[in-house]
Protein backbone atom coordinates (compact mmCIF):
# COMPACT_ATOMS: atom_id res chain seq x y z
CA UNK A 1 0.00 0.00 0.00
CA UNK A 2 1.18 3.50 -0.86
CA UNK A 3 -0.11 6.60 0.87
CA UNK A 4 -1.30 9.19 -1.64
CA UNK A 5 -3.71 10.95 0.69
CA UNK A 6 -3.88 14.72 0.17
CA UNK A 7 -2.30 14.35 -3.27
CA UNK A 8 -4.05 15.53 -6.44
CA UNK A 9 -3.42 13.48 -9.57
CA UNK A 10 -4.24 14.08 -13.22
CA UNK A 11 -4.49 11.21 -15.70
CA UNK A 12 -4.86 12.10 -19.37
CA UNK A 13 -6.57 9.78 -21.84
CA UNK A 14 -8.40 8.16 -18.95
CA UNK A 15 -11.79 7.17 -20.34
CA UNK A 16 -10.83 3.51 -20.81
CA UNK A 17 -7.96 1.03 -20.93
CA UNK A 18 -4.76 1.82 -19.08
CA UNK A 19 -5.75 5.42 -18.38
CA UNK A 20 -8.89 4.37 -16.56
CA UNK A 21 -6.93 1.73 -14.68
CA UNK A 22 -4.31 4.29 -13.60
CA UNK A 23 -7.01 6.67 -12.36
CA UNK A 24 -8.74 3.98 -10.31
CA UNK A 25 -5.43 2.76 -8.88
CA UNK A 26 -4.36 6.23 -7.76
CA UNK A 27 -7.75 6.83 -6.16
CA UNK A 28 -7.52 3.50 -4.33
CA UNK A 29 -4.38 4.78 -2.61
CA UNK A 30 -6.05 7.97 -1.44
CA UNK A 31 -5.39 10.51 -4.19
CA UNK A 32 -7.95 12.93 -5.52
CA UNK A 33 -8.09 12.22 -9.24
CA UNK A 34 -8.81 14.31 -12.33
CA UNK A 35 -9.42 12.48 -15.58
CA UNK A 36 -9.33 14.02 -19.04
CA UNK A 37 -10.11 12.77 -22.52
CA UNK A 38 -11.76 13.86 -25.74
CA UNK A 39 -14.92 11.94 -24.77
CA UNK A 40 -16.50 13.70 -21.79
CA UNK A 41 -19.33 11.19 -21.30
CA UNK A 42 -16.95 8.26 -20.81
CA UNK A 43 -14.78 10.39 -18.51
CA UNK A 44 -17.78 11.15 -16.35
CA UNK A 45 -18.45 7.43 -16.02
CA UNK A 46 -14.90 6.93 -14.73
CA UNK A 47 -15.36 9.74 -12.21
CA UNK A 48 -18.57 8.12 -10.98
CA UNK A 49 -16.74 4.82 -10.53
CA UNK A 50 -13.95 6.54 -8.59
CA UNK A 51 -16.40 8.25 -6.26
CA UNK A 52 -18.49 5.13 -5.67
CA UNK A 53 -15.57 2.75 -5.21
CA UNK A 54 -13.13 4.92 -3.29
CA UNK A 55 -15.10 7.86 -1.91
CA UNK A 56 -12.44 10.21 -3.27
CA UNK A 57 -12.73 13.63 -4.81
CA UNK A 58 -12.71 13.36 -8.58
CA UNK A 59 -13.44 15.48 -11.63
CA UNK A 60 -13.32 15.19 -15.40
CA UNK A 61 -12.57 17.62 -18.19
CA UNK A 62 -12.69 17.35 -21.94
CA UNK A 63 -9.20 18.02 -23.28
CA UNK A 64 -7.40 17.59 -26.58
CA UNK A 65 -3.76 17.23 -25.57
CA UNK A 66 -2.58 18.03 -29.10
CA UNK A 67 -3.80 21.62 -28.71
CA UNK A 68 -1.77 23.74 -26.29
CA UNK A 69 -4.58 26.25 -25.84
CA UNK A 70 -6.86 23.44 -24.71
CA UNK A 71 -4.21 22.12 -22.32
CA UNK A 72 -3.79 25.59 -20.79
CA UNK A 73 -7.56 26.02 -20.46
CA UNK A 74 -8.02 22.73 -18.63
CA UNK A 75 -5.03 23.24 -16.34
CA UNK A 76 -6.42 26.65 -15.39
CA UNK A 77 -9.73 24.98 -14.49
CA UNK A 78 -7.98 22.24 -12.52
CA UNK A 79 -6.02 24.71 -10.41
CA UNK A 80 -9.12 26.82 -9.86
CA UNK A 81 -11.03 23.77 -8.59
CA UNK A 82 -8.32 21.87 -6.69
CA UNK A 83 -5.73 24.55 -5.92
CA UNK A 84 -2.77 22.30 -6.69
CA UNK A 85 -1.46 19.41 -8.75
CA UNK A 86 0.95 16.81 -7.38
CA UNK A 87 0.92 13.92 -9.85
CA UNK A 88 0.63 13.83 -13.63
CA UNK A 89 0.21 10.61 -15.59
CA UNK A 90 0.74 11.46 -19.26
CA UNK A 91 -1.26 8.58 -20.69
CA UNK A 92 -3.14 10.02 -23.69
CA UNK A 93 -1.98 8.45 -26.92
CA UNK A 94 -3.02 6.84 -30.19
CA UNK A 95 -1.78 3.94 -32.29
CA UNK A 96 -2.90 3.74 -35.91
CA UNK A 97 -0.65 1.19 -37.65
CA UNK A 98 0.25 1.91 -41.26
CA UNK A 99 3.12 0.83 -43.54
CA UNK A 100 5.88 3.43 -43.65
CA UNK A 101 5.63 3.81 -47.43
CA UNK A 102 1.98 4.80 -47.05
CA UNK A 103 2.29 7.28 -44.18
CA UNK A 104 1.08 10.79 -44.94
CA UNK A 105 2.16 14.02 -43.31
CA UNK A 106 -1.24 14.13 -41.61
CA UNK A 107 -0.74 10.61 -40.20
CA UNK A 108 2.66 11.55 -38.84
CA UNK A 109 1.60 14.88 -37.37
CA UNK A 110 -1.51 13.51 -35.66
CA UNK A 111 0.42 10.76 -33.91
CA UNK A 112 3.34 12.94 -32.86
CA UNK A 113 1.09 15.84 -31.80
CA UNK A 114 -0.93 13.63 -29.45
CA UNK A 115 1.71 11.20 -28.22
CA UNK A 116 4.72 13.50 -27.85
CA UNK A 117 3.81 17.17 -28.12
CA UNK A 118 0.78 16.63 -25.91
CA UNK A 119 2.86 14.96 -23.21
CA UNK A 120 5.39 17.78 -23.24
CA UNK A 121 2.92 20.64 -22.83
CA UNK A 122 0.98 18.77 -20.13
CA UNK A 123 4.27 18.14 -18.31
CA UNK A 124 5.31 21.77 -18.70
CA UNK A 125 2.09 23.09 -17.19
CA UNK A 126 2.15 20.49 -14.44
CA UNK A 127 5.73 21.35 -13.53
CA UNK A 128 4.87 25.03 -13.15
CA UNK A 129 2.26 24.09 -10.56
CA UNK A 130 4.35 21.42 -8.81
CA UNK A 131 7.29 23.79 -8.46
CA UNK A 132 5.18 25.97 -6.17
CA UNK A 133 5.18 23.17 -3.57
CA UNK A 134 8.64 21.78 -4.38
CA UNK A 135 7.12 18.32 -4.90
CA UNK A 136 5.82 16.54 -7.95
CA UNK A 137 5.66 13.29 -9.84
CA UNK A 138 5.38 13.17 -13.63
CA UNK A 139 4.94 9.75 -15.22
CA UNK A 140 5.11 9.61 -19.00
CA UNK A 141 3.67 6.57 -20.73
CA UNK A 142 5.96 5.38 -23.52
CA UNK A 143 6.04 1.90 -25.09
CA UNK A 144 8.25 -1.09 -25.74
CA UNK A 145 8.04 0.15 -29.35
CA UNK A 146 10.11 3.21 -28.40
CA UNK A 147 13.25 1.88 -30.09
CA UNK A 148 16.80 1.28 -28.96
CA UNK A 149 15.90 -1.99 -27.24
CA UNK A 150 16.07 -4.42 -30.14
CA UNK A 151 12.32 -4.62 -30.70
CA UNK A 152 10.88 -3.16 -33.91
CA UNK A 153 7.28 -3.21 -35.10
CA UNK A 154 6.20 -3.07 -38.74
CA UNK A 155 3.65 -0.36 -39.43
CA UNK A 156 4.65 1.68 -36.40
CA UNK A 157 7.30 4.14 -37.63
CA UNK A 158 5.30 7.21 -36.55
CA UNK A 159 4.22 5.60 -33.28
CA UNK A 160 7.74 4.39 -32.44
CA UNK A 161 9.18 7.83 -33.16
CA UNK A 162 6.70 9.47 -30.81
CA UNK A 163 7.26 6.94 -28.03
CA UNK A 164 11.04 7.07 -28.40
CA UNK A 165 10.85 10.83 -28.11
CA UNK A 166 9.03 10.44 -24.80
CA UNK A 167 11.97 8.58 -23.26
CA UNK A 168 14.50 11.19 -24.38
CA UNK A 169 12.22 13.97 -23.18
CA UNK A 170 11.72 12.24 -19.83
CA UNK A 171 15.46 12.04 -19.18
CA UNK A 172 15.96 15.70 -20.05
CA UNK A 173 13.06 16.93 -17.93
CA UNK A 174 14.24 14.81 -15.00
CA UNK A 175 17.57 16.65 -15.04
CA UNK A 176 16.05 20.11 -15.51
CA UNK A 177 13.32 19.76 -12.91
CA UNK A 178 15.14 17.85 -10.16
CA UNK A 179 16.04 21.15 -8.43
CA UNK A 180 12.31 21.94 -8.35
CA UNK A 181 11.52 18.78 -6.38
CA UNK A 182 9.90 17.10 -9.39
CA UNK A 183 10.66 13.50 -10.32
CA UNK A 184 10.05 12.58 -13.96
CA UNK A 185 9.95 8.95 -15.09
CA UNK A 186 8.59 6.90 -17.96
CA UNK A 187 6.82 3.58 -18.17
CA UNK A 188 7.13 1.50 -21.33
CA UNK A 189 4.44 -1.18 -21.40
CA UNK A 190 4.75 -4.26 -23.56
CA UNK A 191 1.70 -6.09 -24.92
CA UNK A 192 -1.21 -5.06 -22.69
CA UNK A 193 -4.88 -6.02 -23.04
CA UNK A 194 -6.44 -2.65 -23.90
CA UNK A 195 -9.02 -1.37 -26.41
CA UNK A 196 -6.23 0.41 -28.33
CA UNK A 197 -4.32 -2.84 -28.80
CA UNK A 198 -7.53 -4.67 -29.72
CA UNK A 199 -8.26 -2.02 -32.35
CA UNK A 200 -4.98 -2.88 -34.05
CA UNK A 201 -6.63 -6.22 -34.95
CA UNK A 202 -3.58 -8.41 -34.45
CA UNK A 203 -3.87 -11.70 -36.34
CA UNK A 204 -3.70 -15.01 -34.50
CA UNK A 205 -0.33 -15.66 -36.09
CA UNK A 206 0.99 -12.29 -34.93
CA UNK A 207 -0.40 -12.84 -31.43
CA UNK A 208 1.18 -16.29 -31.22
CA UNK A 209 4.51 -14.86 -32.37
CA UNK A 210 4.28 -12.12 -29.74
CA UNK A 211 3.48 -14.56 -26.94
CA UNK A 212 6.37 -16.77 -28.02
CA UNK A 213 8.75 -13.90 -27.27
CA UNK A 214 7.31 -13.12 -23.83
CA UNK A 215 8.71 -15.31 -21.02
CA UNK A 216 5.49 -15.02 -18.99
CA UNK A 217 3.58 -16.29 -22.07
CA UNK A 218 0.63 -13.96 -21.73
CA UNK A 219 -0.62 -10.48 -22.47
CA UNK A 220 -0.38 -8.06 -19.56
CA UNK A 221 -3.31 -6.50 -17.72
CA UNK A 222 -3.77 -2.73 -17.38
CA UNK A 223 -3.68 -2.95 -13.59
CA UNK A 224 -0.18 -4.45 -13.79
CA UNK A 225 1.02 -1.26 -15.45
CA UNK A 226 -0.96 0.80 -12.93
CA UNK A 227 1.00 -0.82 -10.10
CA UNK A 228 4.15 0.79 -11.51
CA UNK A 229 2.32 4.11 -11.90
CA UNK A 230 1.26 4.12 -8.25
CA UNK A 231 4.77 3.27 -7.07
CA UNK A 232 6.38 6.04 -9.13
CA UNK A 233 3.76 8.49 -7.85
CA UNK A 234 4.58 7.69 -4.24
CA UNK A 235 7.11 8.92 -1.71
CA UNK A 236 8.72 5.48 -1.86
CA UNK A 237 10.04 6.40 -5.33
CA UNK A 238 11.70 9.59 -4.06
CA UNK A 239 15.17 8.64 -5.35
CA UNK A 240 14.02 7.52 -8.79
CA UNK A 241 14.00 10.04 -11.62
CA UNK A 242 14.90 9.93 -15.30
CA UNK A 243 14.23 6.19 -15.42
CA UNK A 244 12.16 4.07 -17.79
CA UNK A 245 10.30 1.11 -16.29
CA UNK A 246 9.55 -1.69 -18.75
CA UNK A 247 6.37 -3.56 -17.82
CA UNK A 248 6.56 -6.24 -20.48
CA UNK A 249 6.45 -9.73 -19.00
CA UNK A 250 10.16 -10.15 -19.64
CA UNK A 251 9.94 -9.43 -23.38
CA UNK A 252 13.14 -7.38 -23.50
CA UNK A 253 15.03 -9.87 -21.38
CA UNK A 254 14.29 -12.80 -23.69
Amino acid sequence: MFDLKNKVALVTGARRGMGKSHALALASQGAGVIVTDIDLAECEAVVKEIKLGNNREAACFKMDVSKKDDVDRVFDEIIKKFGRLDILVNNAGIFSPKPALELTEADWDKTVDINLKGEFFCAQRAAKEMAKNKWGRIINISSIASGGVGVGFAGAAHYAASKGGIIGMTETLAVEWAPLGINVNAIAPGAIDTPMVAAAQMSKEALDATLAGIPLKRIGRPEEVSAAVVFLASEEASYITGATFYVDGGWLAA
